[in-house]
């Protein structure tokens, strides 16, 4: 069964439009994974692209795809998305880049939140990813 087979998207009329995300995603699976919040850390630990969101975002996106890697999914599996941002007003520049990414046709439901501080001072987003694998 393929991802497509195992998720339904669905964005109601009643609901506002969507802008890269879906309203409801129903999955189909024997398996859930939960990847936890991802970074802009490298392999080695080290912070990549401080004060530059679009390097941070990229590294991140790059862990998340590496952690799906794992579980033996893509970002096609991808159902739930979760943003943390210390700068909304930034999240034109995270969608550009999530954009490459994700499969804009069916893009997984979304959240995004803006928080004060994450773990490290110098980040200034990470995401959380939930997937289904048959």
């Amino acid at each position: 069964m393929s991802a497509n087979e195992r998720m339904q998207f669905k964005n109601p009329e009643n609901l506002p439009p969507t802008f890269g995300y879906t309203h409801v995603v129903e999955t189909r699976s024997d398996m859930t994974i939960y990847i936890s919040g991802q970074v802009p850390l490298n392999k080695e630990g080290q912070l990549v692209g401080a004060g530059d969101l679009a390097v941070q975002t990229t590294q991140v996106f790059e862990n998340v795809k590496l952690a799906l890697e794992v579980a033996g999914v893509d970002f096609h599996n991808v159902a739930k998305l979760t943003f943390f941002l210390t700068d909304m007003s930034q999240m034109a520049t995270v969608r550009e880049i999530r954009d490459r990414y994700i499969n804009t046709v069916n893009p997984p439901a979304s959240s995004a939140v803006e928080v004060r501080r994450l773990i490290n001072e110098d980040m200034m987003i990470e995401v959380e990813a939930i997937a289904v694998k048959q």
